[in-house]
């Protein structure tokens, strides 16, 4: 899974990211303007990315531009929903009204 969004990320499909608010609580979250180093599949460095904005929104207030700039699937909020309803029910948070945290970035570099 981390290869092929990294590849949705390389080709500009993907700008844009979301997680739960929790989860972000939980790590370091990044800040307006931040530079982040993105991991392939084997945990090596493989672009830099800008955050752009962050915004927090409820799972049911995602909108289809927001799910689209995820770039997955046929990029519909439907598709969206599906995959991220999947995701957020194994990480044992799944709820309709969760709060997200979605990041609009942009490719900095390849590496």
């Amino acid at each position: 899974m981390a290869n092929e969004l990294l590849q949705l990320v390389l080709s500009g499909d993907k700008t844009a990211t979301c997680g739960s608010y929790a989860s972000y609580r939980q790590e370091k979250s990044p800040l307006l303007g931040d530079y982040s180093v993105i991991l392939d599949g084997r945990g090596e460095p493989a672009c830099v990315i800008r955050t752009l904005s962050l915004r927090l929104i409820r799972y049911c207030d995602v909108t289809a531009e927001m799910a689209a700039k995820e770039g997955e699937g046929d990029k519909s909020l439907e598709f969206w929903q599906q995959g991220h309803r999947a995701f957020f029910s194994r990480e044992g948070s799944f709820a309709p009204d969760m709060w997200l945290v979605f990041e609009e970035f942009e490719l900095v570099e390849a590496i």
